[in-house]
């Protein structure tokens, strides 16, 4: 009878841990998008700058593939203010995600506390 409770009990902490284990695994994935975005958002405030101290008659080209296209001025900053307003809200997104994420595991990590104890005084009762 014992040896079957502490086995259903070791089952159920295994699952959760691999439960633990795939919500950590995902927090990390987040978190790396998030330095990403990071790096992407402070490159586009740079080149917004760079922008905003041209003067409207200097001339602004874009990389596409090996060819130099020329780009009116306004345009561009337009496009990087775009750019910048969609990566903060992404930054949004990921962040909101990484909290449901934290409380996730949190979840899991009391659950597993709990089974680690039941499993213990399963074992102690042999």
């Amino acid at each position: 009878m014992v040896d079957k409770d502490s086995a259903l009990i070791q089952k159920k902490l295994q699952t959760e841990l691999e439960h633990y284990k795939a919500a950590q695994k995902d927090f990390n994935k987040l978190v790396q998008q998030r330095q990403l975005l990071d790096g992407q958002l402070n490159e586009n405030k740079n080149v917004l700058e760079e922008l905003n101290i041209l003067k409207t008659e200097n001339k602004v080209y874009k990389l596409y593939g090996p060819v130099l296209v020329r780009q009116d001025l306004e345009e561009c900053r337009q496009n990087v203010g775009k750019r910048i307003e969609y990566i903060n809200k992404e930054l949004k997104r990921c962040q909101d995600t990484l909290v449901t994420l934290e409380k996730k595991q949190d979840k899991h990590r009391e659950n597993l506390q709990k089974l680690q104890q039941q499993y213990q005084v399963a074992i102690a009762m042999k």
